[in-house]
């Protein structure tokens, strides 16, 4: 049985996530600018509603980094896919020129 002024014992936290949050903040800022440059060939219809989603994706970024995860990095990685797969399809598809 422990005091109330004994020390409690202290969990030693990795500095390895936040680390990997941070960059992983510096790639999803990247990835914006490609969501912002995308209104030259996006149409508003589409753009704003894709802007919100990349908005909810930072909201999950932090999220997971508060959280201490290691899955921040997956973040950037599926905004881009996301974004990358609009694009295509857009132009493909919907007949988009940039």
């Amino acid at each position: 049985m422990s005091s109330p002024t004994s020390p409690q014992p202290t969990r030693s936290r990795s500095a390895g996530p936040v680390a990997v949050a941070v960059l992983a903040g510096i790639a999803h800022l990247g990835v914006g600018i490609l969501y912002i440059a995308g209104g030259l060939m996006v149409p508003g219809a589409v753009l704003f509603p894709l802007w919100a989603i990349w908005g909810a994706f930072a909201a999950w970024l932090v999220y997971l980094a508060v959280r201490r995860s290691w899955w921040t990095p997956a973040v950037p990685l599926l905004a881009a896919a996301l974004f990358l797969v609009v694009i295509t399809v857009g132009e493909q598809v919907l007949g988009w020129r940039g």
